[in-house]
């Protein structure tokens, strides 16, 4: 299995904003062969219950909450970004919010610093989906590619339902501005983006797995190593509390609820069974832990 670390450093961002300070956390695993995996964060989402209740019964969805510890009135989602170290390769896993989201995420710059890390180092992106926090941070404030130096990747799939100029209006009205950004980003990349399909082996030891619902071409990734493997499961399981309590509930945040259940249980049953490291995007700890399961009820473990 891989080893775990962890540290904190402070973000002096957050007190900038006018908040108090918090912390950001950065987990790493190790997979042998000067192979290396760490979770880095962009922050947190500000998001109200009913992001989360949606069209569910809201008292059974409190009673999650409740149970979780989850701040009453209002949800607190990590962000995670994974970073990848292997041989020459710095490789990137989604590009954070920047700051044009949230003003409580797009703290990616600072974490990546903290690591010891330039943004010209990067030089691979790889995009679990198209969502704001995961695709925004990719362009700067003049709109100028902020991995300058790196190849960046996304899903065929993925990438053609955000490039296409009818997706804006079939799309739910409050996430219009979701594929308005997207498109606009997506092209602004050009031919820095390439493209990848269900199966493909991106790179060594990085191949990509199919996890649509949460978007239409939603990717996942198995990442191996000589001594271990772990799965980043982007947002295809989207919390810790309600989509491991609950995983047949269907979800707010997909796209498509009925497929997204579809591709949580199966993920779920998948690394409960084998007992394999996993990255969240939003799950708690830094991201990194391991899928448990107790009958019908899922749990994360972060130690």
């Amino acid at each position: 299995m891989p080893n775990r670390r962890s540290f904190l450093a402070t973000s002096a961002a957050f007190a900038a904003l006018g908040a108090a300070p918090r912390l950001w956390a950065a987990t790493e695993a190790d997979l042998g062969a000067s192979r290396s995996v760490t979770t880095l964060s962009d922050g947190h989402l500000t998001l109200p219950e009913s992001f989360v209740i949606g069209d569910l019964d809201p008292a059974a969805v409190k009673r999650i909450l409740d149970a979780a510890g989850t701040q009453a009135g209002g949800m607190e989602p990590p962000c995670n970004l994974t970073l990848m170290r292997h041989e020459d390769a710095l490789v990137l896993f989604d590009a954070g919010s920047g700051h044009a989201f949230m003003p409580t995420a797009g703290k990616l710059m600072e974490a990546l610093d903290a690591a010891g890390v330039a943004a010209d180092d990067i030089t691979h992106v790889i995009f679990t989906h198209g969502h704001p926090d995961h695709l925004w941070g990719v362009l700067d404030d003049f709109d100028e590619p902020v991995f300058a130096n790196a190849q960046h990747l996304m899903g065929a799939a993925e990438r053609a339902y955000w490039s296409d100029p009818e997706t804006v209006n079939t799309i739910a009205p409050e996430r219009q501005s979701f594929a308005a950004g997207a498109q606009r980003r997506i092209e602004l990349l050009g031919d820095r983006l390439a493209s990848f399909d269900d199966g493909e082996t991106i790179l060594p030891g990085i191949a990509a797995v199919a996890t649509p619902g949460h978007t239409p071409g939603h990717m996942s990734f198995e990442l191996s190593g000589d001594d271990g493997r772990v799965f980043l499961i982007g947002d295809a399981i989207g919390n810790a509390h309600v989509a491991l309590a609950q995983p047949s509930w269907h979800a707010p945040a997909d796209q498509d609820p009925k497929l997204g259940v579809k591709t949580r249980l199966a993920l779920l049953e998948r690394l409960a069974e084998d007992g394999t490291t996993a990255i969240g995007f939003h799950l708690p700890g830094g991201g990194i832990g391991r899928i448990t399961r107790d009958g019908d009820v899922f749990g994360w473990d972060a130690g």
